[in-house]
């Protein structure tokens, strides 16, 4: 690890509010140009117990992250924040996804779908100013377990999606549709490609193999870039798999979006986008001109304080105790599995991820309901419910959960003890 290292509550209070001294001080500086200020003090008054917390102190301060600021110049007035957020994609970037130090451009994003959005956008801009490709010639090539995002920006953006099927069982792509599909697509027109691959899919978990879309692509000499949604499983798959090459180890890959609000438990509505050197420049909004440094965000101003939440929780862990929580979801994870092989109830999980998908067939309505199981669809034809074992998730909530499975599965086959 080059960047990742445990600090002290001590340490990571000292450098938030050293970052924090960086910044602008609405309260005491005479600053008559910008279109914000800390947060209305009537409401969110600066509580002395705000010195123990540094992440509720940085809220308060309201620092607009605007801008990436891993490229140029940014925002001088929240520069000392700006380094903290620096930070953590030197820390994702180079020591959990591999790249080399300073070969990357990203940002915290409000989401995974931003930055799956984000991602699209870039790549669609890249073949229009890079080939003068046509809208109709570019295509976005996922998954059917793909992420709703990646329709949305499709829709969003006016290209065609063409959706990949995956086997229903083991939800592992199916390559021969998928070379039919391309071949068709180039057939009729389609030159440009922009490829989703999933780093654990949101109801099964499942993880594509990227060099499965690569093989095909490059049978076929066509143009591609390829982008990684993690979105769910960069939390998780890089500890899980310790020889996973779903990463910029890989040079095939361009781009990664990760979720800071799922398995990180950071605020709703911080996710991470991070991509290659030399690409983030397609989506430049030149007519921001107001604003110092560039635009180079599909949201423009963000908050500082979810960055923040980000290096603090990364910077408590360090990396070997981040592995730790996540070797024990994984063994919380295979009780689960051992108990539903024991029930012989049929379930797709992936073995590096800790989410497990029921055959719906096994599952009452009412026990879907008590333990709030989601289904992959909200009607009467879903084939499937899912368990994620997040860290609130117990043992004892997974036994109680298998008592009254095990109760119902034994009631219908009239079974009695």
């Amino acid at each position: 690890m080059i960047y990742w290292k445990k600090l002290s509550k001590e340490e990571r209070k000292n450098r938030v509010q050293n970052a924090l001294s960086g910044n602008v001080n609405f309260a005491k500086d005479t600053s008559l140009g910008y279109p914000a200020s800390s947060l209305d003090g009537k409401v969110f008054y600066d509580a002395s117990f705000l010195k123990e917390a540094p992440v509720l102190q940085t809220f308060v301060a309201n620092p607009n992250h605007i801008g990436c600021h891993t490229l140029g110049d940014s925002e001088s007035a929240f520069k000392g924040t700006q380094l903290l957020e620096r930070d953590v994609l030197n820390i994702l970037g180079v020591d959990v996804f591999k790249a080399a130090p300073d070969s990357f451009d990203g940002y915290i994003s409000p989401g995974g779908t931003e930055a799956n959005i984000q991602a699209v956008w870039m790549y669609r801009n890249y073949f229009m100013y890079k080939y003068d490709a046509r809208l109709e010639e570019i295509v976005i090539l996922a998954s059917e377990d793909t992420h709703y995002s990646i329709p949305k920006s499709a829709n969003l953006l006016q290209l065609d999606w063409l959706k990949i099927p995956v086997c229903f069982e083991n939800r592992k792509l199916d390559i021969t549709a998928l070379n039919t599909i391309v071949e068709n697509a180039i057939a009729g027109g389609k030159k440009y490609f922009i490829v989703v691959s999933n780093m654990g899919t949101t109801m099964f978990g499942s993880v594509d193999n990227p060099d499965d879309y690569s093989k095909v692509l490059e049978a076929h000499h066509a143009h591609y870039k390829l982008h990684i949604d993690g979105a769910y499983g960069g939390f998780v798959y890089p500890f899980s798999n310790q020889e996973s090459t779903i990463n910029f180890s890989n040079p095939k890959i361009s781009s990664i979006t990760i979720d800071a609000h799922k398995m990180l438990q950071a605020p709703y509505g911080t996710g991470v986008f991070i991509c290659r050197k030399g690409l983030i420049e397609n989506v430049l909004t030149k007519e921001a001109e107001y604003v110092e440094g560039m635009d180079l965000t599909l949201c423009g101003s963000r908050s500082g304080a979810n960055a923040v939440s980000v290096w603090m929780i990364l910077r408590t862990y360090g990396p070997h105790k981040w592995f730790e929580k996540i070797s024990v979801l994984q063994m919380r994870t295979q009780f689960l599995c051992n108990e539903l092989d024991a029930l012989h109830i049929k379930y797709f999980r992936e073995p590096f991820m800790n989410i497990v998908t029921i055959h719906a067939e096994y599952i009452p309505k009412s026990i879907a309901e008590k333990y709030d199981l989601v289904p992959e669809t909200h009607n009467h034809t879903n084939k499937w419910y899912k368990i994620v074992l997040m860290n609130h998730v117990e043992i004892e909530d997974l036994t109680k959960f298998i008592s009254e499975l095990k109760a119902s599965y034994n009631v219908e086959k009239g079974v009695t003890n």
